[in-house]
């Protein structure tokens, strides 16, 4: 997705926020997931039923463009709607400093063993998240419209709180682990019942609400259920590695199927919205 696109979607989406009866609004993500890798884009053996599904009911975007590549600036995008120069985020991490020798493997200015940073390079990733901070979201700018909003999956500016989201799974940095997403890294691939929950939660506050479902998927490592792993080897997929990503792909279609009938199960598909896009690429 475009941030021209973002920018022409987000009025409506909050011009229908303030309707009357505002809709529920779940964007689901995926993670290096490449443009051609769908049943209804045409590939001849992934399976995708749930996003095919979607998709016959949906307008579908063909022609997306993503200017930045890489995992944190496109979430900041799709955060935000401003442009890698605007929101200034275009890499994962910030740039390495050159003070102190490195461990061997290890960006300079990070410090010496695993996950080690310097105080320095702390102080610059916590700029890069401030910057962040004062950036619109969709979050934000939903929950103005009194939605609750729950984050799941990557996520990069710090704690779920910080990019408006009233509910989430992410700690974030400056928390142990607190990188690019911590604990909303299990969403999909162990289960779906934080969203779950939220939904319930939603409903029993009798507030519309919005998700961020961004799960590590297909993103390495591919780890797929052997029966899906299975299931592409006996299509004649000689490679193991691609084995596993068409596993992964069509793994994710599944948690995006349990998800859609979760909302269906609860009486709400008809006043909800569904957003799909992958982040960069594959």
């Amino acid at each position: 997705m475009t941030p021209r696109l973002f920018r022409l979607l987000l009025p409506a989406l909050l011009f229908a926020a303030c309707s009357h009866a505002a809709p529920n609004i779940v964007y689901i993500i995926s993670d290096d997931h490449a443009w051609t890798d769908y049943g209804f884009m045409g590939h001849k053996q992934i399976e995708t039923p749930n996003l095919d599904k979607l998709a016959a009911r949906s307008a579908v975007f063909t022609r997306g463009y993503v200017p930045t590549a890489l995992c944190r600036p496109a979430l900041a995008t799709f955060a935000s709607g401003m442009y890698a120069h605007q929101h200034k985020v275009s890499g994962n991490d910030p740039a390495p400093l050159e003070t102190n020798a490195p461990a061997k493997g290890k960006a300079k200015g990070k410090g010496k063993g695993p996950g080690a940073e310097t105080v320095e390079y702390k102080a610059l990733r916590e700029k890069l998240i401030a910057r962040m901070d004062s950036q619109p979201s969709l979050a934000k700018l939903l929950g103005a419209q009194g939605y609750l909003s729950h984050q799941s999956g990557k996520w990069w500016e710090g704690g779920h709180q910080r990019g408006g989201f009233t509910h989430g799974m992410t700690r974030g940095f400056p928390q142990p682990g607190g990188r690019h997403g911590d604990d909303g890294l299990k969403i999909g691939r162990e289960g779906m019942e934080p969203v779950f929950e939220f939904i319930d939660h939603a409903l029993a506050e009798k507030k519309p609400f919005f998700i961020w479902y961004a799960p590590f998927m297909p993103h390495t490592p591919h780890t797929p259920p052997d029966r899906l792993f299975q299931k592409y080897k006996a299509k004649g997929i000689e490679s193991d590695f691609v084995a596993r990503y068409y596993a992964m792909v069509e793994w994710f279609d599944e948690t995006c199927g349990q998800l859609m009938d979760r909302i269906e199960q609860k009486g709400l598909l008809e006043n909800t919205l569904f957003v799909y896009v992958a982040d960069n690429g594959w």
